[in-house]
């Protein structure tokens, strides 16, 4: 019998289809040995010697794999270990055959590799299995000791300075910097003024429709826009027109002018698709077209890998999600074109493949980009046995694949330049020749299309109306985790596997938070954690080094340096550092006016685990606290009145909690009854017509939703005005980005 070893029983019950009576498939349940939790598990002094430990969680998974060995019916031959291609896959190989061997020490191992769980590719891997690949597991073992030494030096030293169960680390600290610095620049932002010009034209002899719709004069191309450029032959910057009396002035004097077409020009221009999908291209369009967290695009994809049910028969059906490399292989290649030839006709197909460069440094030649390990799987063919989110997903990925193997899409371009006056405006048309890979997006792939009539040079214009609009300068957005995840990988800090668990991190720590528009926001505590790492510790947070460090775990992942004298680079000046700031930082303590009712000392703000808190300057001989939120608790008190408990009848007191105030037992930790306090929209529900629309939180920030869940499930995404959307009846909200109200209706697109 040959023990094959994965990581994840999911990955285990699809790989099993492929293999004969000969072979067993038993899962590890992710990582079998790791550092301790108790301790640092570092010996500084003995070159950065790990001490790992095996996980109690992983006892049951090691129990089988030992009794499979050891005491099955069936004489074990060999130990497969096919675990992931990755730093993290080839750890969990390492420390997996590192245990067997204690009690199985002449048992053979193979380790073997593969982008794709289908039948071929299991097959092909068998028949080529390899050694265990000491430099990748270096790569992973450096990581896992500097991310230790760093967490286990700098958090303590948080917990004393600001509040206990703050962390830190090399990518989340460099992430949370990042957060900061743009919430920063935002409130520093002055807001400017300015005005563009343009106007309506079109040829003469003919009259345009009265009352026409916005969609109406897009289709009608008889009338087109043209916007002022310049100004007496020189350009105009884009917040060149700053008032309105300068905008009113142009506008009077584009009046009492002719329009002349000055220059046409004519040009056929092509489009390229992009390349497929890598780890992080595909987390920042999921986040972009799906709305999913990194997190969640992560695990949507795990299970699309390792094997979802397809006729009763599990299957993978995209390649290895965590991967840095743009590389297709062959065989995929030519399915691409057969599929491309099937559903689009051979006009969209390629002469030759065509092949992206890889431009990340340390990128996994040998590895896949993410792609549908079975091309001719369409999603629609496969949509029966996948869930909303995995069907998403998956055909974000197929489409971005199969285009990337396109032929380019084709537009026909003019520009025509008119003058008018001491002005020059320029209209742009673009046409869709020949949509290429546009194709293999469908329908729902708007282009915008924009068309010039036949004009020619020297030809006069007439007038249809002069347009004046006013414009705000916006400050810079906060990132989404389409736009953190983009700008740490542009600073080559973090890598596939880090984005997810890094963005999760900092809002997990109550150091950000996402808005409605699920932008990061950051919290108080974020800022005064940011702050204390960059004054003392600046190269924990330092892009640059940071981004050093990371190629030189690619380096040791390559053979090329040794991972214990890296760590020794950066330990011994930070492990000083860590020495002399442990004394001179100083406690957090913000000075108050307030005085103490019980000492008549002054009152300090300080931080506990859900907020702030006043407390007694005279601790520890006067322990008195307060709630800042006290006054504010009255106000609410007042509002929801006494209520009871529903466990055992005592009066519900005003509590606070990571997700704001919230209703607990007066009686606790005798009862522990809580329950929410709800912020009515004074709506009645329209679908269940017994509920009210209330405010509720969740990780994904405020909705709006009906107090009777779950009997009815009606929710929105904003606040319900009361009115009635005129065109399908349905409540109308505030939408929470712009403050616009709009129907709630998804499919419906009213606005007022």
């Amino acid at each position: 019998m040959k023990l094959v070893i994965v990581e994840s029983p999911t990955k285990a019950r699809t790989i099993t289809h492929f293999l004969g009576k000969d072979f067993k498939i038993l899962s590890s349940f992710g990582h079998v040995r790791d550092l301790p939790k108790n301790k640092i598990g570092v010996d500084v002094k003995k070159n950065y010697q790990p001490s790992y430990s095996i996980p109690r969680k992983a006892s049951k998974a090691l129990k089988a794999i030992k009794d499979a060995i050891t005491s099955g019916k069936q004489k074990t031959e060999k130990v497969i270990l096919a675990t992931d291609e990755d730093r993290e896959g080839e750890a969990i190989a390492f420390h997996l055959k590192w245990i067997i061997q204690r009690y199985a020490p002449k048992m053979i191992f193979e380790r073997i590799a593969f982008h794709e769980i289908t039948r071929q590719a299991i097959q092909r891997a068998i028949k080529k299995p390899r050694k265990i690949n000491l430099d990748l597991f270096n790569a992973q073992q450096a990581r896992r000791v500097l991310d230790r030494l760093v967490g286990y030096n700098l958090s303590p030293l948080l917990w004393k300075k600001i509040r206990y169960g703050l962390s830190a680390g090399r990518v989340q600290s460099v992430a949370l910097r990042l957060v900061v610095e743009r919430e920063r620049e935002r409130e520093k932002f002055k807001s400017q003024e300015y005005w563009t010009i343009g106007a309506e034209l079109c040829q003469e002899g003919f009259t345009p429709p009265k009352n026409q719709t916005e969609e109406e004069k897009k289709e009608d191309f008889n009338v087109f826009t043209a916007e002022v450029k310049k100004e007496n032959g020189k350009s105009l910057k884009k917040i060149a027109i700053q008032d309105k009396k300068r905008a009113e002035k142009i506008k009077e004097e584009l009046g009492k002018n002719e329009f002349q077409v000055s220059q046409i020009s004519k040009k056929e221009s092509r489009r390229h698709p992009s390349p497929p999908y890598k780890t992080s291209t595909l987390q920042r369009d999921a986040a972009n077209k799906l709305g999913f967290s990194a997190k969640q695009t992560m695990s949507t994809a795990q299970r699309l890998y390792e094997g979802v049910k397809l006729d009763g028969k599990s299957s993978g059906l995209i390649t290895y999600m965590r991967t840095d490399s743009l590389n297709i292989s062959p065989l995929a290649l030519k399915k691409a074109q057969e599929v491309i030839n099937k559903n689009f006709g051979k006009e969209y197909c390629l002469e030759s493949p065509r092949h992206f460069a890889n431009k990340d440094k340390g990128a996994q030649e040998a590895h896949e980009a993410i792609r549908p390990t079975l091309p001719q799987k369409t999603p629609e063919s496969v949509k029966q046995f996948l869930d909303s989110g995995q069907f998403r997903l998956y055909s974000l990925i197929w489409k971005r694949f199969i285009a990337s193997q396109m032929q380019e899409a084709i537009f026909d371009k003019a520009d025509a330049t008119i003058n008018c006056g001491k002005y020059e405006l320029k209209a742009q048309g673009s046409l869709v020749k020949f949509d290429g890979f546009l194709k293999a997006y469908g329908a729902n792939f708007k282009i915008q299309e924009s068309r010039l009539p036949d004009l020619k040079e020297k030809e006069k214009l007439n007038l249809v109306k002069i347009l004046t609009d006013q414009h705000f300068t916006q400050p810079p957005a906060r990132y989404t985790d389409a736009a953190l995840i983009k700008a740490l990988e542009d600073a080559g800090v973090g890598r596939p596997s880090t984005y997810a668990p890094t963005l999760s991190t900092i809002e997990a720590r109550g150091y950000t938070e996402k808005d409605e528009a699920k932008q990061y926001v950051p919290q108080e505590i974020g800022f005064l954690v940011n702050d204390l790492i960059v004054e003392n510790f600046p190269n924990i947070v330092d892009l640059k080094f940071t981004a050093k460090m990371e190629n030189d775990l690619d380096d040791v992942a390559e053979g090329k340096k040794e991972w214990t004298k890296i760590i020794d680079v950066f330990f011994k000046p930070f492990a000083m550092t860590i020495k002399d700031k442990s004394e001179s930082i100083k406690k957090y303590a913000k000075k108050t006016s307030k005085k103490c009712p019980k000492c008549g000392k002054p009152l300090i703000e300080k931080f506990g685990r859900f907020g702030k808190f006043y407390a007694c300057s005279g601790f520890p001989d006067c322990k008195y606290t307060e709630d800042p939120n006290k006054k504010s608790d009255e106000v609410l008190k007042k509002k929801i009145g006494n209520v009871k408990c529903e466990k055992c009848g005592a009066p519900m007191e005003i509590k606070h909690g990571k997700w704001g105030p919230f209703l607990g037992c007066s009686k606790y930790p005798e009862c522990k009854g809580i329950q929410r306090i709800e912020n009515s929209s004074g709506v009645k529900c329209p679908l269940c017509k017994k509920g009210e629309i209330v405010e509720k939180k969740s990780r994904r920030g405020t909705f709006w939703a009906c107090n009777n869940y779950p009997e009815c499930k009606n929710a929105m995404n904003g606040k319900p005005t009361g009115e009635k959307c005129p065109q399908c009846q349905s409540l109308i909200i505030e939408d929470p980005v712009s403050g616009k109200q709009k129907c709630s209706n998804k499919d419906c697109s009213y606005k007022k």
